[in-house]
């Protein structure tokens, strides 16, 4: 088996999945367009990483946007078709690597977002009329190069419904559901909750993690955000006293931090979220827009609530009118081990078995 990952210079919900993944295969490399190993965690340089000549690229290790259109140009050059199976963990172009008679299963963290949702890719990016003028033909024939990789592909499987929905209008594939691995037992509800209310994500702009600052600006309540990111220096121009800034926090960290909120704020469209569930496992509920993979994980009235429109008047409104202490954290407790790692291993190692 070969392993296939977009880039390895930040870490996130895909790096969570390659982690379990190298469990599960030990013995597969991975490919990867580029990796910076100092900025990565130091257990993964005891892994059999294999990297494009992107990785020599200069600035990509920190700025790896801008060469969007060199992604499908590097996969496309990589020849797989000496193992049995390709296993694709993919969000970029990663799925676009040539598999010959290998197998290829593509593990859909998302269609390509900023290819097939370009307009909204663009409003949050603040992009100007003349630039997205400009990319609009380039964008086009990403999109093609996209859909005719995804042809290619011999079985899709999606993170949640969202995405399966997705994958089968943007490239007309079926697929079948595995949510991602969640390490539940990391977590554990703690005998007394403080006051504040929690997000932890990476800080930039399609997260929408503005429109908790401000709905929180409104309510004065205490909001914790720990993450980093691009987006940080103008969420703390906009945040008032009671929003606080915590930066990347330790993973040993979080447990504590989790388990100690009032509730959990997911303010923007996730393709999954694995946070909310973290929360859940640490017996805490979840406030959520209703939409994305949050659909799946939050169980409305036993585990959290949702708000409709993303405003910040929305998020709100549902932050008055939800009381987190009604919540029995034992449900949110057994609903998280729904995602546990375990159940994830299981299912993908089935279908791995069943399609090869």
């Amino acid at each position: 088996m070969a392993l296939v990952h977009d880039w390895l210079n930040q870490i996130g919900g895909a790096e969570d999945v390659l982690e379990t993944l190298v469990g599960m295969f030990p013995a597969a490399p991975i490919y990867t367009s580029m990796y910076w190993r100092e900025g990565m965690p130091p257990a993964y340089r005891s892994w059999d990483i294999r990297t494009t000549w992107m990785d020599r690229l200069p600035g990509i290790y920190r700025h790896h946007q801008p060469y969007l259109p060199l992604y499908p140009l590097a996969f496309a050059r990589l020849e797989l078709g000496g193992y049995d199976v390709v296993l694709s963990n993919k969000s970029g172009f990663c799925h676009g690597v040539q598999t010959g008679g290998a197998v290829h299963i593509c593990y859909c963290l998302a269609p390509t977002r900023y290819v097939w949702d370009f307009g909204g890719y663009a409003a949050r990016e603040a992009l100007s009329p003349a630039l997205k003028t400009t990319l609009g033909p380039l964008i086009g024939l990403l999109r093609r190069w996209d859909y005719g990789a995804a042809q290619r592909v011999d079985h899709f499987v999606a993170i949640s419904h969202e995405v399966q929905a997705r994958i089968r209008r943007y490239y007309g594939r079926d697929s079948i559901v595995v949510h991602p691995p969640v390490d539940t037992a990391r977590f554990q509800p703690a005998p007394a909750h403080g006051d504040y209310y929690l997000i932890v994500s990476r800080l930039i702009p399609y997260r929408r993690v503005d429109l908790a600052v401000q709905a929180f600006n409104q309510l004065g309540l205490p909001l914790v955000i720990a993450g980093d990111g691009r987006d940080r220096p103008r969420l703390e121009t906009q945040a008032g006293p009671n929003v606080t800034f915590l930066g990347r926090v330790p993973d040993e960290d979080l447990p504590e931090l989790f388990a100690r909120c009032r509730a959990y704020v997911l303010p923007g469209v996730e393709d999954f979220g694995i946070a909310p569930l973290q929360a859940q496992a640490a017996g805490r509920p979840v406030i959520a827009r209703r939409a994305g993979g949050a659909l799946d994980s939050v169980v409305e009235g036993e585990t959290g609530v949702f708000f409709e429109k993303p405003t910040p008047e929305a998020l709100a409104a549902a932050v008055r009118a939800f009381d987190p202490d009604a919540v029995d954290p034992r449900a949110c407790v057994q609903n998280a081990a729904r995602f546990d790692a375990s159940v994830f291993r299981q299912r993908l190692m089935r279908l791995v078995e069943e399609k090869v």
